[in-house]
């Protein structure tokens, strides 16, 4: 069995992702979150870290989780119910966790917006929408009909996404930022795009595409949200040589 030291491996996420010189939501700690006894051996990637995940690693036998969503969203303490039995499994079962938020959004390869404009055939895409001091996201020009574009995100995120017909019926300055972007729809806006896609959005969202006169297209905060740890997981596997799966585990959000 091949086995890898934690640490360099780890070392090797940090540089590849920028993790230090991303800031981020309070809460969200990048990079590693909870070690093991210092070795790898398999790696298991999931968009969420929460008990269903890590049992699912720990039946997949992986000594090390990849995650976009950490375990410190919100105060964690006290460690009792089902956070002591996710803590008990981590440690009873040598389960390291490490958590890439947005440096993984961000990313030009491997980044969740970047794998997801290459499957909708976007190219050259562009760094777009500042979050946190750092573009997250990316827009790319295009001419593609929005019914096209629909069923091409559909394809991509395997399920049919929410639109917001706002916009243009041909769609040709389109923005890309997974997971839940909707609420900065007008600093999308500001930077000139005709077609957002993100994962989800408020209500009022609605409303505000018709007034900006923006297309949006919600596919998923989860199914936008899979890209990034999965081409982590795949290039880790590659450089380390270890073994890789990903746990799919949807929300429907």
């Amino acid at each position: 069995m091949s086995q890898v030291p934690l640490k360099p491996l780890v070392a090797h996420c940090d540089r590849l992702l920028q993790t230090r010189w991303f800031s981020d939501w309070d809460g969200a700690v990048n990079g590693l979150q909870v070690e093991n006894r210092g070795s790898v051996t398999r790696i298991a990637a999931a968009v969420d870290a929460r008990l269903a995940t890590i049992r699912m690693a720990v039946a997949a036998r992986a000594d090390l989780l990849l995650v976009h969503h950490g375990l410190f969203w919100s105060p964690t303490h006290p460690w009792t119910g089902p956070r002591y039995e996710l803590l008990r499994l981590l440690l009873d079962n040598n389960l390291a966790v490490y958590s890439s938020h947005l440096p993984l959004d961000a990313h030009p390869r491997l980044g969740n917006n970047a794998r997801l404009c290459a499957a909708l055939g976007l190219r050259n895409p562009k760094p777009f929408y500042h979050e946190k001091g750092r573009c997250i996201g990316f827009k790319a020009g295009a001419r593609i009909a929005r019914a096209d574009l629909v069923q091409r995100l559909a394809g991509v995120v395997g399920g049919e996404p929410n639109l917001l017909p706002g916009g243009p019926e041909i769609c040709r300055r389109i923005g890309v930022v997974s997971g839940g972007a909707g609420a900065g729809l007008r600093k999308a806006a500001d930077e000139g795009i005709d077609t957002f896609i993100t994962g989800e959005g408020p209500h009022w969202t609605h409303a505000l595409a018709d007034e900006l006169g923006v297309n949006v297209l919600y596919g998923g905060h989860y199914a936008t949200e899979t890209f990034g740890v999965k081409a982590l997981g795949e290039d880790l596997s590659r450089k380390f040589k270890v073994p890789w799966q990903f746990l799919d585990h949807p929300t429907g959000l």
